[in-house]
């Protein structure tokens, strides 16, 4: 069973644009909600049995519809996806973008160890609406050093910009952030990229309470490619 939901920044994720430039295009733009769909909730696990004082409140309520510019649609889907690590232990990277979102083990992508990253090409740099991410909703769990950076640079050597950041001690190594941990479940984590230009995703990850390893379910990013 799919669900079908309509989203809007409001989100605490949204608040945590470090990305300098303003939302300009999109303002003098007609805007329309998108129709994000979301999977199936689990129901059942264990309760999850970790605080941090930068773990935000659980939150139950539905989110309100994202606005976006019209034309804004998914543009990651099927694109090429790599990754920090070059042999997941389940799954292929491929299965990242492929819109399965089922909380089911065969609809998850396992890395390895410690902090590892995967990276998104949209082909071409696109204007970027909504992030959002799956890493795991099969239970409850929160995922260690989530960061979210875009650029134009493959390498992520220059250029970068920084869209969201909860390692609160550097551990990962990209610097101190200053946005909250947040309990995985079916809704994912959106991050609100206000229409920023980038043809590179990268999304991190260092662990979780569970266990040391790192897991995709789905990364769906909306926005526009012209030209």
């Amino acid at each position: 069973m799919t669900f079908r939901w309509i989203l809007i920044c409001g989100f605490a994720a949204c608040a945590a644009m470090t990305v300098g430039s303003p939302f300009t295009a999109a303002a003098e733009e007609e805007l329309a909600p998108l129709n994000i769909e979301l999977p199936e909730p689990f129901f059942g696990g264990t309760p999850i049995d970790y605080w941090s004082e930068n773990l935000e409140p659980e939150d139950f309520k539905d989110r309100p519809p994202f606005m976006a510019p019209k034309g804004t649609e998914i543009i990651s889907r099927g694109k090429k996806v790599t990754s920090s690590d070059k042999n997941p232990s389940l799954g292929n990277l491929g299965m990242i973008v492929d819109g399965d979102k089922n909380y089911a083990k065969n609809s998850l992508v396992e890395l390895g160890e410690g902090v590892q990253w995967i990276q998104i090409d949209l082909e071409k740099s696109c204007e970027i609406y909504p992030i959002l991410i799956w890493h795991f909703h099969e239970g409850k769990r929160v995922y260690f050093d989530v960061i979210v950076q875009v650029s134009d640079d493959p390498e992520f050597k220059e250029g970068v910009k920084t869209l969201y950041n909860n390692d609160i001690d550097n551990s990962a190594g990209l610097g101190v952030g200053q946005d909250k941990e947040y309990i995985e479940n079916n809704k994912g984590r959106l991050i609100d990229a206000k229409g920023v230009k980038a043809r590179y995703i990268r999304l991190y990850s260092n662990g979780n309470t569970a266990d040391d390893r790192n897991h995709y379910v789905e990364v769906e990013v909306w926005g526009r490619c012209t030209g």
